[in-house]
Formats: structure tokens, sequence, C-alpha cells
């Protein structure tokens, strides 16, 4: 539960700095043009820190971390989260300096993607196997505690 909770921090902190970071690069490049880094920012504060605070929730109420695929589900979303913000950071950067982004940094963020796809499915495989486990024992189903 704790690694959750310390995820979901981290997320946060990282995620408002980024915002910061998006400001203050952009303001010293006088940049004022349509650029990927706000999109870190966002990614960061709604898929790293206030989905991993309801995934917290539901290690509360259903005993997440007790699914065999939770590990899966917990490292395979934060790789593909730090990878596709990473690459769009990069590829923000490379914009507001007025350089052009390879299509490789197009396809890493792609990769990440799917990596937080993949995860989301196994983090509803988590649960529902934490559902159907908690469901015919009175002691740990909902309406049980």
């Amino acid at each position: 539960m704790m690694k959750l909770f310390y995820a979901a921090f981290g997320y946060m902190i990282v995620g408002v700095l980024s915002g910061l970071y998006y400001r203050e690069f952009t303001k010293a490049h006088d940049f004022t043009g349509a650029t990927q880094l706000g999109l870190v920012h966002t990614h960061l504060l709604t898929l790293g820190f206030i989905v991993l605070l309801i995934v917290l929730l539901l290690e509360k109420q259903f005993g997440l971390t007790q699914s065999s695929l939770f590990n899966w589900f917990f490292w395979t979303y934060n790789a593909g989260l730090v990878v596709t913000a990473a690459a769009l950071a990069v590829h923000g950067s490379l914009t507001v300096v007025g350089q052009e982004s390879s299509s490789a940094i197009a396809g890493i963020a792609g990769l990440g993607h799917i990596a937080l796809s993949t995860g989301m499915v196994l983090l509803f495989l988590a649960l529902r196997s934490r559902i159907l486990a908690t469901k015919d024992d009175p002691a740990t189903s909902v309406t049980g505690r």
C-alpha cells in the first residue's frame, strides 16, 4: 500500500515540477506556439498522481495488492508512464528550441502508451480477481467491512 502512496506522491511532485519547467522553459525561449511540454504536466498529474490515488483506494477496499497481477500492473503501468512522459518532454523541448524531432521519439512515446494500456488491462484483471475472491467471503466483502 505504501508503494502506491509514495508513487502517487512522487508523480504529484514531478507533475508540478514539469508544469514549472514548461512555463519557464517556454518563457526563457520566448516561445508562444504549441508544444507537447504541457502534456507532460497533464500526463503525470492525471495518470500518475490521480490514477494511483484511485488505485490506493481500491487497494484499501479490495486488497488489490494480494492479486498476483498487481506487481505486473504496477511496474508495467509506471514504466509506460515514465517512458511516455520522457518522450513527450524531449519532443516538446526540441520544439521549443526550434529543432526537428525524430520519428523515433514518437515511436518511443507510442511504446509508452502501449505499456500504459497494458498496465490498465492488468489493473482491471487484478481488480476482477480480488472482487471475485471477496464476493463470497463476508469478512472481506465490501458490505462486510
